[in-house]
């Protein structure tokens, strides 16, 4: 139960988005915390360096007010290193002394750096530690050679600057889980109609398969309710043509089987060796019927689920159409009363399918014909090329179909007005299935001499 829970995690759309928004906030805010982070670092380090300039000003003011006092103004500038000051007030050092690097004043830490070298900012090394220095010199206009050195640990430095940066940084690190909160939330809200719709779906009974609303349905969901409601839409018609399929063979069967039943019963009471014969005759010719429906709906059953064929070979048409004809004209369903004829090309007729659904094809054709002729008639099985298409089937010089039965013909079990129809009313559903998995037209029609023709058509671009 956990692997399940653990692999619908992993494939549910919600974690997904989530995962995938809140990974990409994070990354920005983590972007934007370290650009922050060394901006608030390099401003820290800049303010610092104007305190030190500042501080460098002071001092360098208060030497040339107190050029004659530089020992009472050494004690007041004792103060003015603080050995323990917070992180935003690093202790400041200090050196005064004149161009030629005399010392005059110094504080008690102050690194012992030269103050006769290039006025500026520099680092120097003190105690095995680096330090960041100022030289200040008084300007020309000053008319003195007063220098002041000021500086700072940079260790002390980049705590105050680490200080600065982690505070500036801090906010965004405490509004990361409030903003994964929002996303979840606003991702969840977002994905509500897709819950609703999984529900409606859920709570309906295998009968129900009526189309879902699309009304309320975000545009993007759109294409998936459409998809579903043409789904539940074929599921509707496959399932109304299975209960037609069920009750016309159930009638179909029950007329041959009371058949059989009614005709034993006779054979059983009758005491006469003729009756008793044909009663037995009776039987075998309904149990006959019986076996034909049953193998034909067999062979549907087959035909049914497939997509497509899984093999197709190169046939000739007309080979088989021989071939066929010289099974029937053997005596293999042929009645003597009428006449086959074959009517097929010299040159191959080449397409793509599986021979033995074609073969199953013209004997479908030819039991028509034989069942729906009159005797003396002509039967013609026939394999040729046209200007637009290569074709297979059966004419006859037979009735023909009335006109308002020849578009239903291909209907399960229906068999029109002809009562002398003996066959099933499959063998054209047949066809026509056979006809659809191997990319060709079923082409049914009265001749206008008179007489039938059904044939297999395949356009020339696609034959081959």
């Amino acid at each position: 139960m956990a692997n399940e829970r653990r692999e619908t995690g992993l494939h549910s759309l919600r974690w997904r988005l989530l995962a995938t928004v809140g990974v990409a906030a994070l990354l920005g805010l983590a972007i934007s915390g370290v650009l922050s982070y060394g901006q608030a670092q390099h401003e820290a380090e800049e303010m610092m360096d104007g305190h030190l300039a500042q501080s460098a000003r002071l001092l360098l003011a208060l030497v040339s007010d107190n050029e004659a006092h530089l020992a009472e103004l050494a004690k007041r500038l004792a103060t003015v290193s603080n050995e323990h000051g917070s992180a935003y007030e690093p202790p400041l050092e200090f050196q005064i002394g004149r161009a030629d690097g005399s010392l005059l004043l110094r504080s008690a830490h102050a690194p012992d750096a030269p103050l006769s070298g290039t006025p500026g900012y520099s680092v120097i090394e003190h105690d095995g530690l680096p330090w960041r220095m100022l030289t200040l010199a008084a300007s020309a206009a000053e008319r003195s050679d007063y220098r002041v050195q000021v500086g700072q640990s940079i260790a002390l430095r980049d705590r105050a600057a680490l200080e600065v940066a982690g505070q500036a940084v801090l906010p965004t690190a405490l509004i990361s889980p409030l903003l994964l909160v929002l996303l979840y939330l606003s991702v969840r809200r977002g994905l509500k109609p897709l819950d609703e719709l999984a529900a409606d779906v859920a709570s309906r009974s295998p009968e129900n398969l009526r189309p879902l609303a699309t009304v309320d349905a975000p545009l993007e969901a759109q294409p998936l309710l459409l998809a579903l409601n043409r789904l539940l839409g074929r599921l509707q018609d496959t399932l109304d043509k299975e209960r037609r399929f069920t009750a016309d063979a159930a009638h179909e069967l029950r007329t041959p089987l009371a058949a059989v039943r009614i005709q034993a019963q006779v054979a059983q009471l009758s005491r006469d060796a003729d009756d008793r014969q044909h009663a037995l005759t009776q039987i075998l010719a309904s149990s006959d019927r019986a076996t034909r429906v049953l193998e034909q709906l067999q062979r549907l059953a087959r035909l049914d689920p497939l997509v497509g064929l899984s093999s197709r070979q190169e046939i000739d048409l007309a080979a088989l159409a021989r071939q066929l004809f010289a099974e029937f004209g053997e005596g293999a369903g042929a009645s003597p009363a009428r006449r086959l004829r074959l009517q097929a090309d010299d040159s191959p007729l080449l397409v793509r399918g599986d021979a033995e659904l074609l073969k199953i094809v013209l004997r479908n054709l030819l039991d028509n014909a034989l069942r729906h002729t009159q005797p003396g008639s002509t039967i013609t099985v026939f394999a040729c090329r046209h200007a637009d298409a290569l074709s297979l089937g059966v004419a006859d010089d037979g009735p023909g179909v009335a006109g308002e039965d020849l578009p239903r013909l291909v209907e399960r079990f229906y068999r029109g007005g002809d009562a002398r129809a003996e066959g099933s009313g499959l063998g054209l559903a047949i066809v026509q299935r056979i006809a659809e998995l191997h990319d060709a037209h079923l082409q049914l029609e009265n001749l206008a001499a008179g007489g039938f023709t059904a044939s297999l058509r395949w356009p020339l671009a696609d034959a081959g």
